[in-house]
Parts: C-alpha cells; sequence; structure tokens
C-alpha cells in the first residue's frame, strides 16, 4: 500500500482480521470488512463532492460509527478531519468550522434545527456539503449515499508526515486553537499506547468519554483498533449503564476522567457489578484522587494514569498501575518514544524537587497551530520541544508531580477550561468592566469556574444575569458556577492581572 497513514488500517485490519469485531454500537456489530468497506464507499462520496488531498472534513455529533468512518475516509484521500465538540454553540463552532475551511460536515444527532442553524452560520450548502448520519437533520441521508457509492479499492499516498487531524483546543487568548496532529503523531502515541499499557489483540475497550477529546480517541479508541481489539462506542456516559456493559461484552479496556470512575463507584449496582475481566483502567484528563483510587483497588483494579495533552496526541508521561501505590501522587514517566524534561527559565534542566515548566519532544508531538504561526513559534523551543505551560517536579527516581498551570487552565470533570475564553465572553457584556476567571474546589468536578467581575459604574446587573449572557456564548461545561462582583481586580503597576492575590481573596471558599 503506498497509504502509510492511519488511513489504511481498515484496509490492513481487512486482510489480516477481516472477521475479528471491530465496533459494537447499540446493539450492532460491525466486523474490520465492514469497516474497511463502509470506510472505502464514504471515501468515494467524499471524493464525489470534491474532497481531497488537503481538504478538510468536519464530523459533528457524539460517539457514533460514523465518526470512526469520516476519519478513516478522509485519512484513505489524504484528507483532513476535523472533530467537533457537539457541546459547544453554534457561534463556537461555526468559528471552528471558518478557522478550519471544512468543505463538507457529517452531523448526527443534533437537536432539531442545530444543524441548518450551523450550516448557515459556516455558509455551507445544506444539501452539498451535508450529511446526515442519523437523526434527520439537514443535508444528503448518510447511509443512502453509502449504499450507492463504489467501493473499489483507494490507494492514495499519504505519509507519515501528511496532517491527519486538527483538534481544536480552547484559547487561551479568548479564540480556539487547532492543533495539528499529522499522521505519524497518532501511530507514534498509538504505539506508545500499545507498548506501555500491553494493550492485546483480544481487547474489548469501552469508550464512553466522547471521541471528539483526544484522550478518548487517541488513548483508547485507536490504540484499541490498531491492534484489532474491538472498541464498544457509547454515544453518552451513564454509569449504571457502564457497569452493565462490562459485565455483559466482557469489557477488558476502560478510558475515563475521574468524575466518570467517580461516577460508577457511586452508582447503585457497583457492589454487584461483574468487573473480572477488566485489566487495564486508563484515566486522564486530571490527577486520580486518593478516594477515586482506593474504591477500585478495594475491587482489585488499580489505574494506568497519565499526563498529557492535545499538543502531544495526547500521551506525555505514564504512571503504571504496578506503581499506583508507590507513586502515588505523580503523573509518572515519559511514555517510550516521547522525552519529557522539566526545565528552568534558562533553559537548564531542573535539580530534583526544584519546580520547573514541563517540555515535551518526540514523534507524537503537533507540528504546531493550524494557520497561526505566531502561536506554533511562541509554544516550541529549539529542537521541537512543546512548552506546555505546565509547572512540575521530578524526583530521584524520574517521576514527574504537575504543580500549578502557567496558563491558568482550569480542569473541571476532565474538561479543559481556559478562562480567557470566558472572561473575553464576559467583557461582551455591555455592563461587565472588567473580568477574571478562577478555579475553585468542588466536590464532584474537582474545580469548577468562579468569575470575579468589576460592573461599570451606575450598573446593576446580577449574577445570575450575567450567567444568562454567557448561556448563549460559550458551551455549557465552560460557564463559571458562581459570579462574585468586586470593587476592582489586582493589578501589578504595568496593569497585568495578578491571579495570585485573586485566587487568595476569592478561590479559597467554594461557597463564597
Amino acid at each position: 500500500m503506498r497509504n502509510q497513514g492511519i488511513g489504511s488500517w481498515p484496509a490492513r485490519r481487512n486482510r489480516r482480521t477481516p472477521r475479528r469485531t471491530a465496533v459494537l454500537h447499540e446493539g450492532r456489530a460491525y466486523d474490520y470488512a465492514t469497516l474497511h468497506d463502509r470506510s472505502t464507499r464514504l471515501a468515494h462520496v467524499l471524493r464525489g463532492a470534491s474532497v481531497g488531498r488537503g481538504d478538510r472534513v468536519a464530523f459533528l455529533g457524539p460517539n457514533h460509527p460514523a465518526f470512526l468512518e469520516t476519519l478513516f475516509a478522509s485519512g484513505i484521500l489524504g484528507a483532513v478531519f476535523v472533530p467537533l465538540n457537539n457541546r459547544l454553540t453554534v457561534a463556537e463552532l461555526a468559528f471552528q468550522l471558518h478557522d478550519s475551511g471544512s468543505r463538507l460536515l457529517v452531523h448526527a444527532r443534533q437537536p432539531d434545527g442545530k444543524a441548518a442553524e450551523l450550516a448557515a452560520a459556516a455558509g455551507l450548502d445544506a444539501h452539498d456539503a451535508l450529511l446526515s448520519a442519523e437523526g434527520g437533520g439537514p443535508g444528503r441521508r448518510y447511509e443512502e449515499v453509502l449504499a450507492a457509492s463504489s467501493a473499489e479499492p483507494i490507494d492514495e499516498e499519504v505519509g507519515h508526515d501528511d496532517v491527519c487531524l486538527i483538534m481544536y483546543t480552547s484559547g487561551t487568548t479568548g479564540r480556539a486553537k487547532g492543533a495539528v496532529l499529522t499522521h505519524g503523531n497518532i501511530v507514534w502515541n498509538s504505539l506508545n499506547v500499545v507498548v506501555d499499557t500491553d494493550l492485546a489483540g483480544d481487547e474489548v475497550a469501552l469508550v464512553a468519554a466522547p471521541l471528539f477529546h483526544t484522550g478518548a480517541l487517541n488513548m483508547s479508541c485507536l490504540p484499541t483498533l490498531l491492534k484489532g481489539g474491538t472498541v464498544l462506542l457509547e454515544s453518552a456516559f451513564d454509569p449504571e449503564r457502564a457497569l452493565r456493559l462490562i459485565g455483559l461484552h466482557g469489557v477488558t479496556a476502560l478510558f475515563g476522567v475521574p468524575t466518570m470512575y467517580d461516577a460508577m463507584a457511586a452508582a447503585p449496582g457497583w457492589r454487584d457489578a461483574d468487573l473480572t475481566g477488566l485489566r487495564l483502567l486508563l484515566c486522564g484528563g486530571a490527577p486520580v484522587p486518593i478516594r477515586t483510587a482506593r474504591a477500585y483497588l478495594e475491587r482489585g483494579l488499580a489505574f494506568v494514569q497519565g499526563y498529557g495533552m492535545t499538543e502531544a496526541s495526547p500521551g506525555a508521561l505514564v504512571l503504571d498501575r504496578a506503581d499506583s501505590a508507590r507513586k502515588a501522587g505523580t503523573a509518572g514517566v515519559p511514555h517510550f518514544f516521547t522525552d519529557v524534561t522539566v526545565l528552568r527559565p534558562d533553559g537548564t534542566e531542573t535539580a530534583p524537587g526544584e519546580k520547573g515548566e514541563v517540555v515535551v519532544a518526540g514523534p507524537n508531538v503537533t507540528p504546531g497551530y493550524w494557520r497561526l504561526p505566531g502561536a506554533t513559534a511562541d509554544a516550541f523551543l529549539d529542537g521541537g520541544r512543546f512548552r506546555s505551560g505546565d509547572v512540575a517536579t521530578v524526583d530521584a527516581d524520574g517521576y514527574v508531580t504537575l504543580v500549578d498551570r502557567l496558563k491558568d487552565m482550569i480542569i473541571s470533570g476532565g474538561e479543559n477550561i481556559y478562562p480567557a475564553e470566558v472572561e473575553d465572553a464576559l467583557l461582551r457584556h455591555p455592563d461587565v468592566a472588567e473580568a477574571a476567571v478562577i478555579g475553585v474546589p468542588d466536590a464532584r468536578w474537582g474545580e469548577v469556574g468562579r468569575a470575579v467581575v468589576v460592573l461599570r459604574p451606575g450598573t446593576a446587573p446580577t449574577p445570575e444575569e450575567l450567567l444568562a449572557h454567557l448561556g448563549g456564548l460559550l458551551a455549557r461545561y465552560k460557564l463559571p458556577r458562581s459570579v462574585v462582583l468586586a470593587p476592582e481586580l489586582p493589578r501589578n503597576a504595568t496593569g497585568k492581572l495578578l491571579k495570585g492575590p485573586l485566587r487568595e481573596h476569592y478561590g479559597s471558599d467554594p461557597a463564597h
């Protein structure tokens, strides 16, 4: 095959294990021969819509087989896949479609009118540029066009340096940035997962976390398909249903964020659930709290937890289950094919216990941000080393412990929330003079956002009115859980906002 990218994976699996189950979804089973056939047919559909090498194809919807088929079909043609977060507002999604220049959108199970509204906002033709995978809405019917399409093999020349997907991350400057991931980035990250977690060919992986996030897609779903295992796709996470599925399908691997694991351990069926087949619990998005780990250790299970970022595809550090007790609280050591160092401001490596910035290098690290050369240049040191913006220490054994976040990112239930984006939206309210967003502790989500707002003189909007203003601009998970009205915000002599004093005054009391 000339195609060395991930678009060739269904064809390669088809020639090795055609009858092995690739995907399970809502009672339907797709073997690798079927995945290959459907991905190839969709590639012909895309080509018929004038999609070719380098063109962008977007997908909007919950976890669905069409997500994977669109990803692979794009890869077959050398096109670029753009997964969209279906929790975002139409305005946010329209920006990403415009920014990526996506020529076609596949959508599934969207609320009434959302796909049509998005198509109009993004300037896409409601018939020619949209495919409706399920649940109605504008565009051609996905199953109909696949059935009428050719199944002739396509073998475009696609290399590891070619762009595979653009995954948008919330921007620290108030706008989302598209992290470019090449086929090589995805391949090497998948190899890291296979090597460092002993992923097996008979794996049955439950994927209930959203595929539009890099953790579920690249740490669980794609490595499982690479090995020829089975991906059990759930369109949404329900803890009681997840426990039933684990026993019913003999699930061996599970990926989730700590809040998902907490929800399962608190579900009514937890004590009676059959978890005997589970051998790999992957946890990312946030550190695993001690209370979470204890619930699973009591069932004879331990986590493989890690630290990463979209720009690293995402794996950077991994803490193996064998070290989960001995090195509890750390993020582990670098993945096999990845290098992680902690540097002082002068670029030299820190001594054990000394704080510094986490820097990541390796074949899984992004070449940069989509159409943002300035942001790309700022994100890298010499030699292609990516600056994470996170502060950490390294112990004498080489285990890394995350200490703080230079970028002030809030991690709430595994979702990344960047304060600058929320602050920018708050400042669009005519009565808001200044705004700052910080993270505050939350028993369920780890932390949530709190907005500290200075109002313009003579105005008096309530906190509830300010939150309602944000509701039309930002996804629900980005909304602060509380708003505090303040007379002023702390700043230094040059006018720079000082979030340290802000956290000290407003961030210590969850019920402020």
